[in-house]
């Protein structure tokens, strides 16, 4: 990961909303959870969100990234997608969440991907690839979002 400035197709008025209520645009959606968890946009639009969490501070008692921890990202990159694909005066809520824990991590940075798979007017879905530092799948998620106005 560099510490390039993050690419944010988000519309203008969208991060001007989060930048008066005092929220980075690297963290937009992830909110107080998204600080605590060290979460970090680096890529955004309706189509496609890209962030990073590490793993340090973001474990269970083994020392492994904790399952909530993935199924948090999961959540934020996917509900960022789906409220941008609402556009202006909606909103999106999370009403279906499913994951699926491959491997464990133990280290580094982790990456979420979340692709869109379905953009219709009330309800948006996606897919959420989770990897590690080498690249490897660590947990696939999927989920829906409810669009609704403001």
């Amino acid at each position: 990961m560099t510490d390039s400035a993050p690419v944010l197709n988000v519309p203008q008025d969208v991060l001007d909303h989060f930048a008066k209520l005092g929220v980075d645009p690297t963290t937009f959606s992830g909110g107080l959870l998204g600080e605590k968890l060290g979460l970090r946009i680096v890529e955004a639009s309706g189509d496609r969100v890209v962030g990073t969490m590490p793993v340090e501070g973001n474990q269970q008692p083994y020392g492994l990234l904790h399952g909530g921890a993935s199924a948090a990202l999961a959540e934020t990159l996917g509900s960022i997608g789906a409220m941008l694909h609402a556009g202006p005066g909606r909103y999106a809520v999370g009403v279906d969440l499913n994951a699926t824990h491959h491997r464990s991590a133990t280290s580094g940075l982790v990456t979420g991907v979340a692709t869109a798979v379905f953009k219709g007017r009330t309800a948006a879905t996606y897919e959420i690839a989770i990897t590690d530092d080498t690249g490897k799948r660590i947990t696939s998620c999927r989920l829906t979002c409810m669009l609704r106005d403001l």
